[in-house]
């Protein structure tokens, strides 16, 4: 495997150019379209004109929940803590976003040093009724703290406890607080399931007006679900990639994303963003590793970092989705949750789609590694287009649709 130097992907992004607010429709954000080495602007509500007529989306379904919350002491001090990921006790997020009175929760704390030990707790409002959140430190380990929450209304499940009194989480490179505004700009239109941090941001930009336009030209679209982690705002701090600890995240396939993918093999596929890239890639894998091994239970089935670099790589996509099949058929079920820290850098072969619909990243960053798997160097030439042009970047910004150049 070839060292990746970080140094390589940096450039300088002044911050005039990160967008702190979306443009209002969604869809009027600007669309750089790069094909075959050659660049071209337009705007996301013409994105069909762009795409083979019977082409396949494939969109993440994940919602950002309101996972920071503010606590007060009674010596009067606030304590900020901020939901990363479900306790281990539960099966999945949604089981645990569904928990009443009481859940457990991996999170981080702002302010620890002022929390020593006690209960911090929220006061809220609920049916006409005062009631309280209350949140206690039960361990602390290496990526955070496990915090007991607790409230006193028992008819309130732990999703609409956050409702109530947790904001969204905006990435802070968009230095500022979040409005009430976010709860709906930071969401895509399709957001079903809780679970994430961060929304997956290149779905920002899709409207139901633009659905129904797609939908004229018979471009389809399936679902998978990616829940965001933190670990997405993390900046690689190490000199090269494969020093980096990519931080691992919730994935969830679905029987019927399995069935489209199959039907039609030489369908162009678009993965709607860096996130449904990833679980795409990661069931290839997770196929791969059941055609070398067909014993493995889907509850045993997960990919970790560099796993994708060691595994064979003959299989083509379509016999490793057709042995993930099998083993759902085998077990007799529709759907399999798992966790990926799958990492795509330079000399990554791309298996899934055929081309990628993404925001502007952060320099340094480990999706710029996943967009020079895509277009090779000429992400240099992208991104200087879109600074000359006077795009917008990051969350709320601009965004590209990138096709993957196989003669690089």
């Amino acid at each position: 495997m070839n060292t990746t130097n970080i140094d390589d992907f940096d450039y300088t992004l002044p911050d005039e150019r990160i967008a702190r607010y979306p443009v209002t429709p969604r869809h009027d954000s600007k669309l750089l379209v790069y094909r075959h080495g050659s660049i071209s602007s337009d705007r996301y509500f013409n994105l069909p004109d762009h795409l083979l007529s019977d082409s396949l989306l494939i969109i993440n379904n994940s919602k950002v929940i309101e996972a920071r919350l503010h606590f007060r002491k009674n010596t009067g001090g606030l304590v900020e803590i901020f939901c990363l990921e479900h306790g281990e006790k539960y099966p999945d997020v949604t089981s645990a976003m569904q928990e009443k009175g009481s859940v457990e929760w991996l999170c981080q704390i702002g302010g620890v040093k002022k929390w020593k030990s006690g209960a911090v707790e929220i006061q809220f409002e609920s049916n006409g009724e005062q009631h309280t959140l209350f949140a206690e430190q039960l361990e602390r380990l290496d990526s955070g703290f496990k915090i007991l929450f607790k409230w006193t209304d028992p008819n309130l499940c732990f999703a609409e406890i956050l409702h109530l009194v947790g904001k969204i989480p905006l990435p802070p490179y968009l230095n500022r607080e979040t409005e009430e505004s976010d709860k709906s700009n930071y969401q895509t239109v399709y957001a079903k399931e809780d679970g994430s941090v961060a929304a997956p941001t290149a779905g920002l930009h899709l409207t139901e007006e633009l659905f129904e336009r797609l939908s004229k030209k018979n471009i389809q679209t399936a679902t998978l679900t990616l829940h965001v982690g933190a670990g997405t705002f993390k900046p690689v701090k190490t000199k090269t990639a494969e020093e980096h600890d990519m931080h691992a995240e919730f994935i969830e396939v679905r029987r019927e994303l399995l069935n489209t993918l199959l039907e039609q093999p030489r369908q162009t596929r678009i993965a709607v963003g860096t996130t449904s890239l990833r679980t795409l890639e990661t069931i290839y894998w997770l196929g791969v590793k059941l055609l070398e091994d067909p014993s493995i239970r889907l509850k045993n089935l997960k990919l970790t970092q560099w796993e994708a670099y060691t595994l064979p790589q003959e299989y083509s996509f379509s016999s490793a989705l057709n042995a993930l099949m099998q083993q759902f058929e085998k077990e007799k079920c529709d759907q399999m949750l798992t966790k990926t820290s799958i990492m795509i850098k330079p000399g990554y072969h791309i298996r899934s789609v055929d081309a990628i619909l993404t925001n502007f990243h952060q320099p340094r960053s480990t999706l710029l590694l996943l967009i020079h798997a895509f277009v090779g160097d000429d992400w240099k030439k992208i991104y200087d287009y879109a600074l000359t042009n006077n795009y917008r970047f990051l969350s709320y910004g601009d965004g590209s649709l990138l096709w993957l150049n196989r003669h690089r």
